[in-house]
């Protein structure tokens, strides 16, 4: 609901800010008014013509619950979509932020669902300590590696296998803050190919050949100069003095 000095908007159009007075404390505004609010809004008092004690009531539970709805609520975010490689561990990334201060009723809980399949299993659930799934594909692979109190709830999978592939869901509780989004990470794990292989190779290369090449490009141009230097110096008969001669 968007306010002006002097009206209101509401799904009617612009009412004037007097029938809002009417409707937060009636007995400022007379009934007259306070009934011409609630005809302007589409709905009629509960009590007698112009009564807005009883029908205020009703709405004001409304406004309450929804305000508590937006201050009992949590922001969580995870990746779409995260790929992986066999044997090589995967961090799956969830992050949350809540209205409230963590606490030990906080709770983290992160499930599996594999594909084309409506079943889901719990692989992790948090509450002041880890507890990563003891059964299942999962058993002994899961680990924490996020940070309650840096908004961080995220995990890692060791020994990620294609058997992996699936649905991963992370659900977040900070009571009071309960009401939130579930997001979900679609994993693909897949073998490396000879392309990736070839590509990690030629990374390396040019982290640790090239810069080698280089030192060695300057140390052959600094000594093709001093040669150089040598040679005119023995063309126009410069005679070394006896501390070069001693030095060589």
């Amino acid at each position: 609901m968007a306010t002006s000095d002097r009206h209101f908007k509401c799904s009617r159009g612009l009412l004037p800010l007097r029938h809002i007075r009417c409707y937060l404390c009636c007995y400022r505004e007379p009934k007259t008014r306070c009934a011409n609010f609630w005809r302007a809004v589409g709905m009629q008092p509960s009590g007698a013509a112009g009564d807005c004690g009883c029908a205020l009531r009703p709405l004001l539970g409304i406004l309450l619950f929804q305000g508590v709805h937006m201050v009992l609520s949590l922001e969580i975010k995870a990746d779409a979509h995260v790929r992986g490689y066999v044997g090589e561990k995967i961090k799956l990334k969830c992050t949350f932020k809540s209205t409230s201060s963590v606490t030990d009723k906080l709770t983290i809980d992160w499930t599996y669902r594999p594909p084309r399949s409506s079943r889901t299993e719990s692989i992790f659930h948090y509450q002041s300590f880890q507890y990563p799934t003891t059964a299942g594909t999962f058993r002994d692979r899961i680990s924490w590696v996020g940070d309650v109190y840096k908004g961080d709830a995220s995990i890692s999978i060791s020994n990620p296998t294609i058997k992996d592939n699936g649905t991963f869901s992370c659900a977040v509780k900070n009571p009071p803050d309960v009401h939130h989004n579930i997001p979900v990470t679609e994993l693909t794990v897949t073998e490396r190919g000879f392309g990736t292989m070839l590509s990690s190779v030629a990374l390396l290369s040019i982290l640790v050949f090239i810069p080698s090449a280089v030192v060695v490009v300057l140390l052959l141009v600094r000594m093709g100069r001093k040669s150089v230097g040598l040679k005119k110096r023995s063309k126009s008969g410069y005679k070394k003095s006896s501390i070069e001669v001693s030095d060589e």
